[in-house]
């Protein structure tokens, strides 16, 4: 099975960080998931009667992935967030996509909570997967983009495996190669902070949401947390 680490030099950099893995086995994506239909649903009805707005630029959750993308060179208004993305997204069109229903839930989670989310169907990872500072040499094919080649510049902070990159500018897009479609049956989602001192207790309730949306549609799933003080977990 996979392990999932941080590097030393990304924990070092942003010492607060804490990430919850919550991974699904046996997970049946072809079948009907109400309850990710009904989150959805009542996410968009909130934000029609003006009762919720997503997360935007100048909240402190969303502005501290802007500082961290420009540290490592990467402007954060031209290449966003993906709960900044997301967000701003929703709040123009009144509506989250729908992709599958795996995904469908961790959007709803990530935009309700204002934290990134991303997933990795795990039966496409090569080895162990490492949160790291890109080298200038791996290579990275964005979802969607099966014929697309991209390098990362050095410094890039990069999830990677043994074969390639799996997010491009920590987490603004995700790989075509792990990209979770309803046949993923073994799969690891993704919720991120930069500052579990402060949004600690948002992670874990985000997780616990997610969890309890993929518990009907799987045949185990669990939640795990990575960080600086547990810089490699198994899953």
């Amino acid at each position: 099975m996979p392990a999932f680490r941080i590097a030393p030099a990304v924990a070092d950099a942003f010492p607060d960080t804490l990430i919850a893995l919550v991974t699904a086995a046996g997970l049946r994506g072809h079948e009907p998931w109400p309850e990710t239909t009904a989150a959805l649903g009542d996410l968009e009805q909130q934000l029609a009667d003006g009762a919720w707005q997503p997360a935007d630029e100048t909240d402190p959750r969303i502005e501290a992935w802007h500082t961290a993308y420009r540290s490592f060179g990467t402007n954060p208004r031209r290449i966003r967030p993906s709960v900044d993305a997301l967000g701003r997204r929703m709040a123009k069109k009144g509506t989250l996509p729908r992709i599958n229903p795996a995904v469908d839930s961790y959007n709803a989670v990530s935009v309700r909570h204002g934290l990134p989310a991303g997933a990795f169907d795990l039966g496409q990872v090569t080895g162990d997967v490492e949160i790291r500072y890109a080298e200038g040499s791996e290579s990275f094919t964005p979802l969607g983009e099966p014929d697309t080649v991209e390098t990362p510049k050095p410094g890039e902070i990069i999830y990677a495996d043994t074969t390639g990159v799996l997010t491009r500018h920590w987490n603004h897009r995700d790989a075509h190669r792990t990209r979770v479609t309803e046949d993923s049956t073994h799969v690891a989602f993704a919720l991120e902070t930069l500052h579990a001192t402060r949004d600690g207790h948002l992670l874990k309730t985000a997780a616990d949401e997610l969890q309890t949306l993929l518990t009907p549609h799987a045949d185990r799933t669990a939640v795990h947390f990575l960080g600086p003080a547990q810089p490699h977990v198994g899953v």
